[in-house]
């Protein structure tokens, strides 16, 4: 075997290697762009107003082994917005102390009224 000839191989072989990390790593970098324009272009946007009424998400529902327990708290009413997303609520119960949320941990609470009204409406069509 021939020193200077197995260097050469070895250096092709890493050329190689080089050239295809590069083009899987432009393949993930295209993958992750698609994924995410679909994403974006699927997402619903949530109009909360200041004095609505909404459910919010309890994340620390694990330390209870309760499966039919529900994940959603409240109704708690919007008392302010922030610009960053975060969300002022306080209890529906007067006087009760105010605190502050991730904006994506809430969702709008539908009264029994507002669902009964809705389905008055499908009837009639």
């Amino acid at each position: 075997m021939d020193a200077r000839a197995c260097e050469e191989e070895r250096k092709l072989q890493l050329q190689e290697l080089e050239e295809l990390r590069l083009e899987s790593f432009d393949s993930a970098m295209w993958y992750k762009e698609k994924t995410k324009m679909w994403h974006d272009k699927n997402l619903r946007t949530k109009n909360l107003q200041v004095g609505q009424k909404v459910l919010l998400f309890q994340s620390r529902l694990k330390l209870m082994p309760v499966k039919l327990k529900s994940k959603w708290a409240g109704p708690y009413i919007i008392t302010a917005l922030r610009a960053n997303g975060a969300v002022e609520i306080s209890g529906s119960i007067p006087n009760s102390e105010p605190f502050v949320v991730n904006g994506h941990r809430l969702k709008i609470y539908r009264e029994n009224k507002e669902m009964c009204v809705v389905l008055i409406d499908q009837v009639k069509l």
